[in-house]
């Protein structure tokens, strides 16, 4: 059984406990000063006179608490809603009731689990169709892309698939399987989407856009195309899922089959693996 689905509705059993309200933190650390209107009050003052006004309307905690562990029920809700299952809120809020008020209940224990077990089994399916279609779509256009990209001007592929366009050369020397590299890079999926970037990093002596790795511990792709570089050489690498993360689904962003391109710039290469820049 997938484990988020079966947790999900693990969950709504779990919220109905204060355990999971007292697990919660307020961060009052924040200083921030950025005025949020004309009256020169900043966002989080405006935030927390907006809390503290709500907050006053409940006349009890016995209110309040109630109120906060319907939210976090809802949140449970609304994820199962958004895998596939619409609650029927009037037959939910029934059982919820009967059970508070240790009336008889619909369906048995037993019926209960089951019913779950045949709602996880149908979310399954649903969720299993979802990624064929879309590892089965990302195929397609990757194969189609690559085809097409191939014909390029200045576009090469290697004997694995791997397809690169030399940017510039670089003079330094080529990158070993085991070395530890410094990279600067912009990972994007075929229609433009941007996905990874060294831009968002910063070094540990301050130097930002740079990440290190050793070489060995990265996609085939990467293995392969760093060592066409030289230290200083720049190339756009296109590369097939069968070199990246094959059928596997990453994110919100890498599907199933999706072919990844990448700019990158080889900055330097440690042959002893101990100047890490991050």
């Amino acid at each position: 059984m997938n484990k988020t689905l079966k947790l999900s509705m693990l969950a709504l059993i779990a919220t109905f406990s204060l355990t999971a309200c007292s697990n919660k933190t307020i961060d009052t650390s924040s200083t921030t000063t950025t005025p949020s209107s004309l009256n020169g009050t900043t966002a989080k003052e405006t935030e927390a006179s907006a809390e503290s006004d709500t907050s006053s309307s409940f006349k009890s905690l016995d209110e309040k608490g109630s109120y906060a562990m319907g939210m976090d029920v809802g949140k449970s809700l609304k994820q199962m809603k958004e895998q596939g299952f619409e609650v029927d809120m009037k037959a939910f809020f029934n059982a919820v009731q009967s059970v508070y008020d240790g009336k008889q209940t619909k369906l048995s224990e037993s019926e209960a689990s089951i019913a779950q077990v045949e709602i996880m089994t149908e979310l399954e399916a649903k969720a299993t169709k979802k990624y064929e279609e879309e590892a089965q779509a990302n195929k397609e256009k990757g194969e189609a892309f690559l085809k097409e990209n191939a014909t390029k001007e200045g576009v090469k592929t290697t004997a694995s698939g791997l397809q690169y366009k030399m940017i510039k050369e670089g003079t330094g020397r080529k990158p070993r399987k085991n070395d530890l590299v410094h990279v600067e890079y912009e990972g994007r999926l075929i229609d433009g989407t941007v996905f990874d970037s060294s831009k968002e990093g910063v070094s540990d002596d301050g130097v930002g856009g740079i990440i290190s790795f050793q070489l060995d511990q990265t996609i085939p792709g990467w293995i392969e195309g760093l060592q066409l570089l030289k230290e200083g050489g720049e190339a756009t690498f296109y590369i097939p899922a069968k070199l990246a993360y094959g059928e596997e689904k990453l994110g919100n962003k890498i599907g199933p089959n999706s072919v990844l391109i990448f700019d990158v710039k080889l900055v330097k290469i440690d042959r002893n693996g101990k100047h890490r820049i991050r």
